[in-house]
């Protein structure tokens, strides 16, 4: 198939985006903090500057999950929380953003109940194990009443809704073999893999967000981008106002290609569609949107290739 790159390696990265919080560590109260900042100058950061990816880190992550899975039963979620988290650090602050893989796991269970045919998923995992899992949730839901995710994850495509926080002067391309790229198979164990990811301060997504949802709620109120602006809005308000948030293409990058991820510029085609629906342009601005959704629902239609 034309514009699909085909990866070799023993850890298959999934073709799935991200969108991550970074909080600074002064957001954790204690003794988390301490946790998280002895943590990170015994890992070091995942990114020394806003250029560089985390995906070396990502790779990591999926792996801990395999082996996870290697030589005993699969559970629907691990038995404790990953102490474990991407580190970033940016003009002298570091910012973390915790695995939370415990608690995206039963996020993941409620996707697939919800998403895949009732028969797969019995197979998958029984319901007797399923209802255990839900229990066990709600049971940790009482000791953290205020819990949330800091890493939302979507396969095959990324969300429209997603591209909202972010402008074109926050892309970040960082070609195959470029600084910072993580092992591309591909390419020999000493070749670097190409990531594409956006990475912004909270204000400004927020800012983003909340014009764009004025915008939209005014033109087309019932609009499911609207919808997903209140979404991603709701979501970032959970977050300390000094964080840092990054949309990561993460395995997508291997999906698209080289050709596809140096041409492609999403948030900035949102950004112009908005900026039209501001103007009273409502043509133009719905020509960008089915322009991008069109593209992105293509990349999704791969899920079912051969």
């Amino acid at each position: 198939m034309q514009n699909v790159t085909v990866v070799r390696t023993s850890v298959l990265p999934p073709y799935a985006a991200h969108l991550r919080v970074y909080e600074p560590l002064a957001a954790y109260p204690e003794p988390e903090r301490g946790r998280w900042q002895a943590y990170a100058a015994e890992h070091g950061p995942d990114a020394a500057e806003a250029g560089q990816p985390v995906a070396a880190a990502v790779l990591e992550e999926q792996r801990a999950a395999l082996a996870e899975l290697v030589g005993r039963t699969p559970r629907p979620l691990p038995e404790r929380e990953s102490d474990r988290a991407f580190v970033r650090a940016l003009d002298g602050v570091l910012y973390v953003c915790p695995w939370a893989t415990r608690l995206r796991s039963w996020q993941a269970l409620e996707e697939l109940r919800a998403g895949a045919p009732v028969a797969l998923v019995d197979t998958a995992l029984p319901p007797a194990t399923r209802e255990a899992a839900e229990s066990d949730r709600e049971r940790w839901r009482v000791e953290h009443p205020d819990a949330r995710p800091w890493i939302l994850t979507s396969r095959w495509e990324v969300p429209v809704r997603w591209f909202l926080p972010f402008g074109e002067e926050d892309r970040c391309f960082v070609p195959a073999g470029g600084t910072g790229g993580v092992g591309d198979p591909a390419q020999g164990e000493k070749g670097e893999g190409a990531a594409l990811f956006y990475l912004t301060p909270m204000a400004q997504a927020r800012r983003r967000v909340a014009r764009a949802y004025r915008a939209l709620r005014e033109a087309v109120p019932e609009g499911e981008l609207v919808r997903g602006a209140e979404q991603v809005g709701r979501w970032l308000e959970e977050f300390h106002p000094r964080s840092l948030v990054e949309l990561d293409y993460g395995g997508l990058v291997h999906l698209l290609g080289p050709e596809r991820l140096l041409a492609d510029r999403s948030a900035g085609e949102l950004e112009d569609g908005l900026r039209a629906l501001r103007a009273g342009d409502a043509a133009e601005a719905l020509r960008a949107y089915e322009e991008l959704t069109g593209r992105w629902r293509s990349v999704l239609a791969l899920r079912y290739a051969n």
